[in-house]
This record gives structure tokens, C-alpha cells and sequence, in this order.
């Protein structure tokens, strides 16, 4: 099949590996003209427009490696050259914590590095796989009409580019992420309109990069991502001795702005005992970089099962984007492009693989949107109840009960594997949580779930940030 995908991010690129490798004839098309560098020099050397994320923290979980080495395995060798970290958070946490190694201890492994670095090392390995023409600076301007055979659902049959070419195709991937203009290039043809949930998630994230002497990760005394009262700490191990340190605060908290001076950043940091020390080594970045605005959306492009147009499919962030404070983005992008190779092994006509598509998302990746969301709210909510003075009320189950997880793991060992594979994207959160033997052991918790994370209080915080 002769595929064109619109957007060489990385999971454009990934998907293109995965047809390519089946037999597709894939051309892949990036707006952004300049070509990544080697992957170690990516980092300081490679900006890239269209990812308004680019240069934020970044942590590749267990579930991307899992896919990578079963499905993309000389990209894992890629990633391996190019210095990415292979990490396993278990090794650093006691035995008497964890109740000692078990055999399948193995499946949270991570391969992980700064996002310029893994994009970088992923574009030289698609520039090396047979049937993949990669071409840059080859922004689209709109869909080309083909022949439909649905009345009043219009069908595509290539893209237009800016310049004026077009390049036709039996089939359209918009992998182009979050800024994807498909719904406004589906209108232009005369389709119905995708359905679309969206809203501001409601964070800000304020971030730096650092390098220790000897390549040695920072000891890890607590969680990789920490919520602190009315605010969280990212502190993500990287590729060739980096990580990253990123704290996080609602948009609406005015006084936390001042997170965005170094000076201000560097105190609020120096208040979390169990994190303080990640901040003592080299940084990358001589200012806080900051992220705001980000949006949750999901789009469905067949609503009530009808697609608004047959020809074009998307997958990963063109179809559902959240606030990425729980680093499943990557994750659930690799299952959408694998179940998307899958579906495609299966040919059928454009309807048929139009609706079957729909079908597939829904039962595979839309769950995880659903729970990534809701997490992302109720978080949202507790941190706007503590601004105010008082704590946070609900009566959704699944919320106390990941509470529940959390603060019990540190005591029990099934407990704490159950909590990382929800954290490393192995099994869904209301799978996890269903479990009734699980459910038995954290509903009976001794208060643990009350007790906050060591660090500061609002006062405390807000007396750091004013200096």
C-alpha cells in the first residue's frame, strides 16, 4: 500500500518503521526544514518548531520499551548508540521495601533520554529502513479529493503541499501531533465535522536539565513523580549522565509564576529533602523552561460510527493528547501505531477500514485517554482545594483508591509493582484497580494516604517564592 504520513515527530517516525517493515511504500513529510544532528549533540544543537515540548522533561516508560524491542529492535540498538539509559526504578528501592527481586522484576525496565536525543536516534534509524522516503521542509497545505463511494462522505487520495505538489496515496496517517490541522483539512473537502473534546489541562511546568561528573543518576529516595501539596516534582532520569527536574503548579496559581527565575526555582527546590539533591550537579539550561497551556483533546472522526471521510486515519497525538505530567504520551502513541500496522495487515475498502479503525481505538488506546484525564483532573481539583484552605472531597472510587495504592506501596511489595504497572503503562489503571485481592489490601491501609509527602507547606512555599 502506498502511504503517505503528514508529520516526522516521533511517532510519524515509528509508524513509518512499522508499515515499512510490513511491506508499505511509506513517504513521510515534515514541515520543519532542518535535519536532526548526531543524536548526542541533538540536545544542544537541534530546535524544532512545531513541538512546543521539545526541550521539557521527557521520560520513556516501561510500556515504549516493551514495544520498541518487540516490534522496532534495531531502534532499540539506535537508542543504545546513541547513550539513552536503561533504568530500572526497582533496582534502587531496598529490599525490605520492595520484598526482595522476583523474576519478572525485569518487565520495568525503561530506555530513556531527552526528547531531542531519542527523536534524533529514531529519524537515523527511519532514514535507514527500506521503503521509507523521508523528506523535510515538506510542510501540507490541504487533503487531495480522490473517489468516493459514499454519498456525502468524501474520500482522500493524497495531500497537497505548500509549494503546490501533490502526492497521492491510498492512504493518508496524519501523525502530526498536537497541533494536527486535519479537522480543518477535512472541512476543506466537504466532510462533516470530527467530534472533538478539548479543554486547557489546566498545568504549568517549569523545568531544567543537569549532568553529574561521573554519569552516576541521582539516588532515588522517593517516587520519580511526587505531588508536594500545591505542588509536583518531576525528577526523570535521561540519556549520557542527564535528567531532568521539573516542578509543576496549576495555571491559576498566580504567586507560582515566579517559578520561571532560576533563583526562585533553585529555592522551591531546595525544600523537597527527598528530591533537593537532584539540583546538585551541572545544568544544561541557563533558565527555567517553561510549559503552559496545554490542552487535553480527544477527536473522533467517525462519531456514532460514521466516518466523516474514508482515505485518511489518525494516530497518536492527532487523535488524543493530555497533559503529559504521567509520560504515557509515547507509550499509548507506540500501542496506537502498533494496533494501526495490525489493522492495516487486514485489507479491506475504505469504509470497512475506516470504521474498523474507529472500532480499534476505542477499545485499545481511548481507555487510557479516559483515565489519564481523570487522574490529570481530580489532581487539578485537590490542588485548587489546598490553595484554598481546605482538603480535597470526592466520590470517585478509582481516586482513593490510587491514593490508596500509593501511600500503601512503600509497606508492601505486591503493592508496589501493582502501582508500577499502572506508572509504567503495563496495565491500565481501572485493570490494576479492579483487582479485588488488590483492592483488599489498600482499602485496609493504616491512614498512610493522609500523611503528606515530605516537603514544604503552603506558607512555606509561598515564602520561598516571594525570597
Amino acid at each position: 500500500m502506498k502511504t503517505v504520513i503528514v508529520g516526522g515527530g516521533l511517532m510519524g517516525l515509528c509508524t513509518a518503521m512499522l508499515l515499512a517493515d510490513d511491506g508499505h511504500e511509506v513517504t513521510v513529510l515534515e514541515r520543519d526544514g532542518r535535519p536532526p544532528p548526531d543524536p548526542r549533540q541533538a540536545f544542544e544543537s537541534w530546535e524544532r518548531r512545531g513541538v512546543n515540548q521539545f526541550r521539557l522533561a521527557h521520560f520513556f516508560l516501561s510500556g515504549f520499551r516493551r514495544i520498541v524491542e518487540s516490534e522496532l529492535p534495531l531502534l532499540r540498538r539506535e537508542l543504545d548508540e546513541a547513550g539513552a539509559l536503561t533504568y530500572n526504578v526497582l533496582s534502587g528501592i531496598p529490599d525490605s521495601l520492595k520484598g526482595g527481586a522476583r523474576a519478572d522484576d525485569d518487565r520495568f525496565d525503561v530506555i530513556t533520554g531527552r526528547r531531542p536525543v531519542v527523536e534524533a536516534a529514531t529519524a537515523r534509524r527511519c532514514e535507514e529502513t527500506k521503503n521509507i522516503a523521508l523528506r523535510r521542509a515538506a510542510p501540507v497545505a490541504a487533503l487531495v479529493p480522490g473517489s468516493s463511494d459514499r454519498d456525502g462522505v468524501p474520500h482522500v487520495g493524497g495531500v497537497r503541499l505548500d509549494s503546490g505538489e501533490e502526492i497521492l496515496a491510498d492512504l493518508v496517517i496524519d501523525a502530526a501531533g498536537r497541533r494536527s490541522a486535519l479537522p480543518r483539512w477535512l472541512g476543506d473537502i466537504g466532510a462533516a465535522p470530527a467530534s472533538e473534546e478539548s479543554d486547557d489541562s489546566g498545568f504549568v511546568y517549569f523545568g531544567r536539565h543537569f549532568r553529574s561528573a561521573d554519569g552516576q543518576m541521582p539516588a532515588l529516595l522517593g517516587p520519580l513523580k511526587q505531588d508536594v501539596g500545591t505542588i509536583g516534582v518531576l525528577t526523570l532520569p535521561a540519556d549520557n549522565g542527564t535528567w531532568s527536574v521539573t516542578l509543576t503548579a496549576s495555571s491559576r496559581d498566580v504567586e507560582l509564576r515566579a517559578l520561571r527565575d532560576t533563583q526562585t526555582w533553585e529555592r522551591v527546590n531546595r525544600l523537597l529533602p527527598l528530591t533537593a539533591h537532584w539540583i546538585d550537579a551541572e545544568p544544561l539550561d541557563d533558565r527555567v523552561t517553561v510549559m503552559a497551556k496545554i490542552e487535553d483533546r480527544i477527536r473522533t472522526f467517525a462519531p456514532g460510527g460514521k466516518p466523516v471521510a474514508t482515505g485518511v486515519l489518525a494516530v497518536a497525538d492527532s487523535w488524543s493528547c493530555t497533559n503529559p505530567s504521567l509520560g504515557r504520551g509515547a507509550t499509548v502513541g507506540m500501542m496506537h501505531a502498533v494496533s494501526l500496522r495490525d489493522h492495516l495487515r487486514h485489507p479491506e475498502d475504505p469504509w470497512a477500514l475506516a470504521t474498523g479503525w474507529h472500532e480499534r481505538t476505542c477499545e485499545t488506546v481511548e481507555p487510557w485517554f479516559r483515565t489519564t484525564r481523570a487522574y490529570d483532573q481530580h489532581r487539578l481539583h485537590e490542588i485548587h482545594a489546598l490553595m484554598d484552605g481546605h482538603p480535597y472531597e470526592t466520590d470517585d472510587e478509582l481516586w482513593h483508591l490510587n491514593r490508596a495504592l500509593d501511600a500503601s506501596s512503600s509497606r508492601h511489595g505486591d503493592n508496589l509493582r501493582a502501582a508500577l504497572d499502572m506508572a509504567m503503562a503495563l496495565r491500565r489503571p481501572d485493570e490494576v484497580l479492579g483487582d479485588p485481592a488488590l483492592r483488599e489490601r489498600i482499602l485496609g491501609h493504616d491512614g498512610a494516604a493522609d500523611k503528606p509527602v515530605a516537603g514544604p507547606d503552603r506558607g512555606q512555599l509561598l515564602a520561598a517564592v516571594s525570597g
